[in-house]
């Protein structure tokens, strides 16, 4: 069977061998963030409903997991915010009930979780891993410039609230650019809106490879270091490109192949890419982020958007 809404397993450095469920089309989001490495949103909205067929998401599932694959976890994410699709608890609920062995991890941007009806809906979820970049209402919109109807007091207030009722772990996520988020106004935000939320850990990250907007760029190793520090006493780890994850067990040398193979013949974009080899982008980053890493891919900026090119 061939597989729209299901891809990978990927090559995670936080989950391991991580099948990934899409359930809104590219790119579907309520955040349009400036360092984004899946592209611009082109439908910023908060409207939640049936993007994807529920019954095609549990028809791939049902084929996928009757073969009982070796997963770590099966992780609702892809390129555009899966909280956006209306039937995510039931697919929750199918997962569960039919394939109780597997564990499920959910990646959002967090912008739905003021709606108690979504955070009920997830609450049989056994990982969230949720994003908050900014506290400041300047910030935020500078950063993730949201859809004009959210309201960042009341993601961060939803945040707290799924963490009284949820009995599951929460990693978060914080993006740090340079420039927007790594104040110390900001950080000091950020520390003490982090110490309400309680998360289990929190996950700091920057540009794994080029973003949105072509003026982001990485902060450097020893700055993240810096601001781990002023973030404890909180459980801070590093999740950025500073570590290689060519050893996780799902790290596919034949896909690696095929794009060096393809960007040989001629420069492609990730959309090129992911169109051209059949796999979904996501999982397609996962790789470019990895070549870039090591120095095999090198990338351009331009009117399209970015060019990677075999060394």
């Amino acid at each position: 069977m061939k597989y729209k809404h299901l891809f990978g397993p990927v090559p995670s450095r936080r989950l391991g061998i991580s099948l990934g469920v899409d359930l809104v089309p590219h790119k579907v989001c309520s955040l349009n963030c400036v360092y984004c490495e899946v592209g611009r949103t082109t439908n910023l909205t908060i409207e939640r409903k049936e993007y994807i067929p529920l019954i095609d998401i549990l028809t791939e599932l049902e084929n996928y997991l009757n073969e009982k694959p070796d997963l770590d976890y099966i992780t609702f994410s892809g390129a555009g915010e899966p909280l956006l699709h209306n039937g995510i608890g039931k697919v929750i609920s199918f997962i569960k009930e039919n394939y109780p062995q597997y564990k499920l991890a959910l990646l959002t941007n967090s912008t739905l979780l003021y709606d108690e009806n979504v955070r009920m809906e997830i609450l049989d979820i056994d990982l969230l891993l949720p994003s908050l970049d900014a506290v400041s209402d300047n910030v935020f919109k500078k950063l993730n410039r949201p859809n004009s109807k959210l309201d960042n007091s009341k993601i961060i207030e939803g945040m707290i609230k799924f963490r009284e009722d949820f009995l599951g772990k929460i990693w978060l996520e914080v993006f740090i650019v340079p420039g927007l988020n790594d104040t110390k106004d900001e950080l000091e935000l950020l520390r003490n809106t982090i110490n309400d939320i309680s998360p289990d850990q929190v996950q700091l990250n920057t540009l794994d490879r080029p973003g949105t907007e072509s003026w982001i760029k990485p902060i450097t190793k020893n700055r993240m270091e810096e601001i781990a520090d002023f973030l404890k006493p909180l459980p801070v780890e590093i999740i950025a490109k500073f570590q290689s994850r060519n050893k996780v067990k799902s790290y596919k040398k034949d896909v690696e192949q095929q794009i060096i193979e393809t960007i040989k013949r001629r420069p492609c974009t990730d959309i090129d890419l992911s169109e051209m080899l059949g796999i979904h982008i996501n999982e397609i980053n996962k790789y470019l982020s990895e070549l870039l890493l090591e120095g095999s891919v090198t990338s351009s900026q331009q009117e399209r958007g970015t060019f990677f090119r075999a060394k």
